[in-house]
């Protein structure tokens, strides 16, 4: 989370975290699915309420709005975390860092469209020469569809 930001209760926030190096360790849909399992785990938990994902070889695009007094880097970090620890012990290669320190975070606008913000993310696997629809590619959702 970038210095002065602070968590905010039904704030909708755009987070994109990187793969250390960024290694295309996404590129294998198992690993893949892992770090969609954390993003729903993390709603089932009631820590946030998410809008879209995408998880692209090297990175993920995840909109979401924080529920109750929830922070947002101890959101993200754990997503981070339980999704690495899952990944070193599907590999079995012992402790290998996953994910980049950090992640970039954005809160929108009040003026923001969050149904546009979510078609930009989705459409990440197109625009990255991925598939030729998006409906091919296995790793997104969205609340619309």
């Amino acid at each position: 989370m970038r210095k002065g930001r602070t968590s905010l209760k039904g704030h909708v926030y755009l987070v994109t975290a990187v793969t250390h190096l960024r290694q295309p360790v996404f590129r294998d849909i198992n690993a893949g699915r892992v770090v969609v399992y954390e993003m729903k785990r993390s709603a089932e938990f009631g820590d946030t309420d998410t809008f879209a994902f995408v998880v692209m070889p090297d990175h993920f695009h995840w909109l979401f709005s924080l529920t109750d007094d929830r922070v947002l880097s101890s959101v993200v970090g754990a997503v981070k975390s339980y999704s690495a620890k899952r990944l070193n012990e599907m590999h079995l290669r012992g402790q290998r860092q996953v994910w980049q320190r950090g992640f970039h975070d954005h809160a929108l606008r009040r003026d923001e469209d969050v149904a546009r913000v979510a078609r930009y993310i989705v459409a990440n696997p197109l625009r990255a020469g991925l598939v030729k629809r998006i409906g091919d590619y296995p790793l997104w959702d969205a609340v619309w569809l």
